[in-house]
């Protein structure tokens, strides 16, 4: 098992966000963690990636938000609920946040070089490589100013900025969010390819039409609870999944 979240509960002061949850991913696969708005999506996101620990650090020393974090997370066998979030990238957990930020100031190539400063310049050059194939808009645009992209030009680019950074397990948070549905299309075919690359996938999504035809396993949460789990046919059979989040 590539990774297991087991009775994850996160609280914010006395909101509970996350509710004994538990989720699996086996390498290789693409799952879905679908959810409404506040449903926990981007919570759970940012406890596997370790974002939370940085926020809560910040909290504490401000004495601000009360954030607790209870349950366990494991990647690959290592029990990692306590690494710091970028010592989780070098193990090859990244996250592409929803709206990831991309330097407005500076062109398409030039964002992935950033992200990619850690990197050798012959590893660097086959990552942006791959980044195009996968990505072939954003080749013809390597040269323009990232704040000039539009919404899905910069998704796209946010990807190719998390790729930079060599995953094995890719966390995406709503990649397909106010996206035109031709663009939504297109990504879900991007994310389709990244897998085939083999980098395992788990991504939420709260309109999960799109990216059904891609996904192997799926999770529905409400209110920070596991209500539902099953393979991409089960969800797609599923009565209320079909009515609550793939529009049928």
């Amino acid at each position: 098992m590539m990774l297991e979240v087991k009775n994850l509960l996160v609280f914010f002061e006395n909101a509970l966000a996350l509710n004994d949850l538990s989720i699996e991913v086996k390498p290789g696969e693409i799952v879905a963690v679908l959810g409404s708005n506040s449903a926990g999506k981007t919570t759970l996101m940012n406890t596997i990636s370790g974002l939370i620990l940085d926020r809560k650090k910040k909290e504490d020393r401000r004495n601000g938000e009360r954030i607790t974090i209870m349950g366990e997370i494991r990647y690959e066998g290592m029990e990692i609920s306590q690494m710091w979030p970028s010592k989780r990238v070098v193990q090859g957990i990244v996250l592409c946040q929803e709206r990831h930020p991309v330097f407005r100031d500076s062109d398409v190539l030039e964002n992935l070089k950033i992200a990619g400063y850690l990197s050798t310049r012959r590893a660097m050059r086959e990552r942006i490589e791959q980044i195009f194939r996968i990505f072939p808009l954003l080749e013809r645009l390597k040269r323009r100013s990232a704040g000039l992209l539009s919404g899905g030009e910069q998704q796209m680019l946010a990807i190719g900025i998390a790729l930079m950074a060599n995953p094995r397990l890719l966390l995406m948070d709503e990649p397909l969010l106010g996206l035109s549905p031709l663009m939504q299309a297109d990504l879900a075919r991007a994310i389709a390819e990244i897998c085939r690359t083999g980098i395992t996938i788990l991504l939420s999504e709260q309109f999960a039409r799109p990216i059904m035809p891609i996904v192997d396993r799926g999770y529905v949460i409400e209110n920070g609870t596991l209500v539902f789990s099953g393979t991409r046919d089960e969800l797609m059979d599923n009565p209320e999944v079909k009515s609550a989040y793939l529009g049928l």
